[in-house]
C-alpha cells in the first residue's frame, strides 16, 4: 500500500497473484497463509499439513462438509470433492460432451469437471484409474469447498 491507502500497482499484482495461488493449487493440505510485501515484491505461502488417512472424522456444523461426510459414509467407491469455491462445469464449453458419464472409464489424472474459480478454469482430475459411478452436481452449479463431485470405483475398469 502506498502512504495514501490507495494500492500501489506492485501491491495489487502481488494480490492477485496470491488469490491465484490459492485459487489452483493442487499441494496437500490447505492454505493456511498468505503473506504478500509489495515494495520487497515476495509472496509466502503456508500450507497446512494433510489430514492422515487413518484420522478420525471431524464433527462439523457446516451443512456442506455434512454432506460431504454422508456421501463418502454412503458409497463405495472413492469421492471426488471439489478443490475450490466455484461453479462446476461437466464439458469443457457449452454444447460439448461431457468430460465423464456414469459407467466412464478413466485414467488416472484425467479430467473429470471444471471448477471455475474467478475467471480461471480449474480441472479435477481423477485420482485413480477407475469407473465413474455416479456425477454428484449437475453443470452449473455452484460449489464449496470440499463438497462431493463425482464417485469412482477405483481398479482396472471391467
Amino acid at each position: 500500500m502506498t502512504g495514501t491507502g490507495q494500492p500501489d500497482e506492485h501491491c495489487t499484482i502481488l494480490h492477485a497473484l496470491a488469490a491465484e495461488v490459492a485459487a489452483v493449487t493442487r499441494l496437500p493440505g490447505t492454505v493456511r497463509r498468505i503473506a504478500v510485501h509489495a515494495a520487497g515484491h515476495s509472496l509466502e505461502v503456508e500450507w497446512t499439513d494433510p489430514e492422515p488417512v487413518d484420522a478420525p472424522p471431524r464433527p462439523s456444523a457446516d451443512p456442506v462438509a455434512a454432506e460431504a461426510e454422508a456421501v463418502t459414509e454412503a458409497v463405495d467407491g472413492v469421492v471426488v470433492r471439489a478443490p475450490l469455491v466455484g461453479t462446476f462445469f461437466t464439458a469443457p464449453q457449452p454444447g460439448a460432451p461431457a468430460f465423464v458419464t456414469p459407467g466412464d472409464a478413466v485414467e488416472k489424472g484425467q479430467t473429470l469437471a471444471i471448477v471455475e474459480a474467478m475467471k480461471l478454469m480449474n480441472p479435477v482430475l481423477a485420482e485413480y484409474t477407475g469407473t465413474v459411478v455416479d456425477v454428484l452436481v449437475g453443470n452449473g452449479e455452484p460449489v464449496e469447498f470440499d463438497q462431493p463431485l463425482v464417485i469412482l470405483a477405483p481398479g482396472t475398469p471391467g
